[in-house]
């Protein structure tokens, strides 16, 4: 081998005796083939076969080994982000003419995509009540190809019967997804209620540290996740196989994150119910939060994520209580190890069923701080949402 060649052509390492605990980073645009004849066949490899680095290699498929096992799925994709596993799912199974139904409760970057993308190609998008079922079924037609839940709403939090929408969309001739970023597959796994399609954004919990996009569709059976990886070829769909290292890394410390995050947010949330500034506390384990039975009946956990209302005349001040935090950071998505709060809007995102509260919901992600110390802030908050003026840990805010 000449000195240039030995340049450009690196040796393959002997392995023997050598096994890490982390997972190697394989990366790749070419893939190189045996011979002429297995080049020449590529196609014949299937959805498990390597052919371009775009459709997979070994690290992008040791996370999808691992999110399939733990959701119960036959198969599993990945794609850039949250919103575009539940685009992509979407987009992947529907035509011009049929009819699709989606929650009232979705992500709003949904009902966008659902509104404007869906609608231009054709299909008819109609919403649901997100709390009943009997709405759902009243309006299935013998065109609905898709039914989509988000169990529960990533900001009003309600919680949706999942078997029972799968029972009466099968009985439609309907596929059901579902968006499962609140729970991950720790504390929800949608397909043992046979739902057909599962998203997650793994940017969250997964991913677990706020410094990456990544999202995940498991199938329940691979004739529905062909037609979707198709699709993802067609357009050009991969993701890196450094983030994807970055995901199979985070998912090792999920369990432990995710609990202690619940034990902190009920600990907070504590201090906010019955206060005088707050109407309501939306997060599935509390008893007056939309679809609590549901929640007792089919997850088994929870994750640091809730909701507050307002009562009336405080949000005048929320400005100066959203800066009077200083370890809860303004900012969204949630999931990480530091802690995010974040003011949203909800009325206009809602069409089934009129908001009628004021028009603000403010949204919680606990991370991994000192609790004594989002304690003191969430004091602080309160002290500012009455009008006092305080810095974080000296607040002592009237109940």
């Amino acid at each position: 081998m000449k000195d240039k060649t030995r340049c450009v052509v690196t040796p393959e390492p002997e392995l023997s005796g050598f096994r890490s605990l982390a997972p190697a980073t394989y990366r790749a645009s070419t893939i190189v083939f045996s011979d002429a004849h297995a080049y020449a066949t590529r196609g014949e490899r299937g959805i498990d076969g390597y052919s371009y680095g775009l459709y997979g290699t070994p690290t992008t498929r040791m996370l999808c080994d691992k999110l399939t096992g733990l959701a119960g799925a036959a198969r599993c994709l990945l794609v850039p982000s949250g919103q575009g596993a539940n685009a992509i799912a979407a987009m992947a199974v529907v035509s011009a003419g049929d009819h699709v139904l989606i929650t009232d409760s979705a992500y709003p970057a949904m009902r966008s995509f659902a509104d404007l993308d869906l609608a231009r190609s054709g299909v008819e998008v109609e919403y649901y009540d997100p709390t009943s079922v009997a709405d759902l079924k009243r309006r299935l037609r013998p065109n609905t190809r898709l039914v989509w839940c988000e169990s529960p709403g990533s900001s009003t939090m309600e919680v949706q019967d999942l078997p029972d929408i799968v029972a009466v969309a099968h009985a439609a001739g309907a596929l059901v997804g579902c968006d499962n970023t609140w729970s991950t597959s720790l504390l929800l796994k949608p397909h043992r209620f046979g739902v057909d399609i599962v998203t997650e954004a793994l940017t969250k919990y997964a991913g677990g540290h706020s410094d990456l996009l990544m999202g995940a569709i498991t199938f329940s059976s691979d004739e529905v996740a062909k037609t979707v990886r198709a699709f993802i070829g067609r357009a050009g769909i991969g993701v890196s196989p450094d983030d994807a290292t970055l995901v199979l890394r985070g998912m090792e410390t999920m369990a432990l994150r995710m609990s202690h995050a619940a034990v902190t947010a009920e600990s907070l949330i504590g201090r906010l119910l019955d206060h005088r500034a707050i109407a309501e506390v939306l997060w599935p384990p509390l008893p007056t939060s939309p679809g609590h039975a549901i929640w007792q009946r089919d997850f088994i956990g929870a994750s640091g994520v809730f909701s507050v209302l307002l009562a009336d005349g405080f949000s005048q001040n929320l400005d100066a209580a959203l800066d009077a935090m200083k370890t809860f950071l303004i900012g969204a998505s949630w999931g990480g190890t530091r802690s995010l709060v974040a003011p949203m809007s909800v009325g206009e995102w809602r069409t089934v069923r009129p908001w009628e509260r004021e028009d603000l919901i403010i949204r919680f992600s606990v991370g991994l701080e000192d609790v004594s110390e989002l304690e003191a802030d969430l004091d602080a908050f309160l002290a500012a949402l009455c009008g006092q003026k305080t810095t974080t840990g000296d607040a002592t805010p009237a109940v």
